[in-house]
């Protein structure tokens, strides 16, 4: 009778939004598709297919995420939110994604790691990023925060014949661990006092007493912050930021830089500005003083530096300052300030890693601030990028940095944090020392001795220790593998034009960046 009973039954399984989850789809199913079309014997195939892959992978979750942009739903039984800012974050991280393909197209990383495998990592940590931009239940957020972080670690040691890039990897691994085991103590904190991993019903549970204010609640909060602010290199968790951006293959370092602070800023916006809003009175100061710290932190490390890329290193640390002003004042004025600001970094550090990455692919001299010495002459092409990041970068007028910046501090004064707007103001000051002379070296030193002079290839590694006869045995040209040409690679050049005309234009003509966050601010229905 029971079995009667059971073979009639109606099974009816949760309904799933395919539309919604459409652009991580993409990011997942492409990464599975590269990986495979990685595994074809053409070195041709490898080296040029695959990278094209990826771009039409990103190119298809842009698409796709353009298609969803004036929905407002909740998705796999409330987990994820299709709004405005997860979708408008979405197309930072898409743009982002396809200018780090671009650099990694001729790529000793993406060679020495395997091509197939070095972008369908990307694409997954691209999917991780998505995945915590849309986060409303703490589980999500955790799933997303290592999806995004596991494959990154792998990345920065992909030079696996380059002791940096194998230190790097080590140190991003050990530290990104720490951070996740931190927010994690805190998540479950929260759990325990709220009952709840939902962020709408935490916000209900912490609006409805006095849980608040209770120590478990304020220890949990804590420890959010805390594993957040490893994540987005907010100081004084930023120690790892210097060591693993120099180390890493820099157009890895360039994906860190950008689209891991999208994600990490992004989820902060939705956690503590919908499920802690409740508690702003107790994380908000605090918050801020962290920013203001970070500020302080960032520009004043970045002083001095000769490596191009430690320098830039700091400047995200005093960056992620700024941007967390957005958050600490909780107001929809400084949702769509923060998301705008995350918007312009992209172009300007896209442009200024591009040029980098030309640089060290024609000279000797790495990341080295030599390498850009007289280029202003010998290569406007690039000079004209890079002069337009570190403006942008620093906030002078005209540049989209001046815009977002000119927002950050209009939200800080209207969130009654007017104090943090003046830390924003005298770190921009500051980091005039450290940008001005980047454009001293393109415009006014002379250019070293002409000839491209490659650092030497190094030596194989044992078997176990990554290396195989192989991979050595055909590094090289005669191999039939893609050779840089001696200007570093049209497709790193289209990258630095792009992200330098955008930075000159939308400081120019902002409006249509108002445009793109204003359904941003809307998301947030909780502020």
């Amino acid at each position: 009778m029971s079995a009667a009973v059971l073979a009639s039954a109606h099974l009816k399984g949760p309904h799933v939004d395919f539309a919604g989850l459409s652009p991580l789809i993409a990011l997942l199913g492409g990464a599975t598709i590269v990986l495979m079309f990685g595994l074809i014997g053409s070195r041709w195939v490898r080296a040029n297919l695959v990278p094209a892959l990826s771009l039409i992978t990103l190119g298809a979750a842009v698409g796709l995420t353009i298609w969803q942009w004036d929905e407002q739903k909740s998705i796999v039984s409330g987990a994820l939110r299709i709004d405005g800012l997860a979708l408008a974050l979405n197309l930072v991280l898409g743009a982002g994604a396809a200018c780090a393909v671009l650099l990694s197209w001729r790529s000793l990383a993406a060679r020495e790691a395997a091509h197939g495998e070095f972008h369908a990592l990307l694409l997954t940590s691209v999917g991780g990023m998505s995945l915590l931009a849309a986060a409303q239940n703490t589980v999500a957020l955790f799933v997303g925060l290592e999806l995004l972080s596991i494959p990154l670690y792998v990345m920065c040691a992909t030079e696996m014949r380059r002791e940096h890039s194998l230190e790097a990897g080590l140190k991003y691994l050990i530290v990104g661990s720490v951070g996740s085991a931190t927010l994690l103590y805190g998540l479950a904190m929260i759990y325990g006092a709220t009952g709840s991993t939902d962020f709408s019903a935490i916000a209900r549970a912490l609006g409805g007493g006095g849980l608040a204010t209770d120590p478990l609640t304020l220890t949990g909060i804590a420890l959010c912050v805390a594993g957040l602010c490893f994540k987005s290199s907010v100081a004084p968790f930023h120690q790892w930021t210097p060591d693993v951006y120099e180390g890493a293959p820099t157009p890895v370092t360039a994906l860190m830089a950008v689209t891991t602070k999208v994600a990490a800023l992004g989820v902060f916006l939705r956690f503590f500005d919908v499920a802690l809003i409740s508690a702003h009175g107790s994380w908000g100061p605090a918050v801020a003083v962290l920013a203001a710290i970070t500020i302080v932190v960032g520009n004043v490390g970045a002083l001095g530096q000769s490596s191009l890329k430690r320098m830039l290193a700091y400047s995200s640390v005093a960056q992620a300052g700024y941007m967390l002003a957005g958050v600490v004042v909780a107001t929809r004025l400084g949702v769509q300030a923060t998301v705008l600001y995350l918007v312009v970094y992209l172009f300007m550090n896209m442009a200024a890693f591009a040029v980098i990455v030309a640089r060290e692919r024609v000279t000797g001299l790495g990341d080295s601030l030599d390498s850009l010495a007289g280029i202003g002459r010998s290569d406007p092409v690039l000079a004209w990028p890079m002069t337009l990041a570190m403006l942008g970068l620093a906030g002078i007028p005209a540049t989209a940095g001046f815009v977002g910046k000119f927002y950050l501090i209009d939200a800080s004064v209207s969130g009654g944090y007017t104090w943090l707007g003046v830390a924003i103001v005298v770190g921009s000051m500051i980091s005039l020392a450290y940008y001005l002379p980047v454009l001293a070296t393109m415009w006014m030193r002379e250019a070293p001795a002409a000839g491209r002079t490659p650092p030497a290839r190094p030596g194989g590694l044992p078997a176990l220790a990554g290396g195989s006869p192989e991979l050595d045995a055909g590094a090289g040209a005669d191999a039939g593998e893609a050779v840089v040409p001696a200007d570093g690679g049209w497709e790193v050049g289209l990258v630095a034009v792009l992200g330098g005309a955008a930075t000159l234009f939308f400081g120019i003509v902002p409006q249509p960046l108002f445009d793109l966050v204003h359904s941003a601010g809307r998301a947030l229905g909780l502020l």
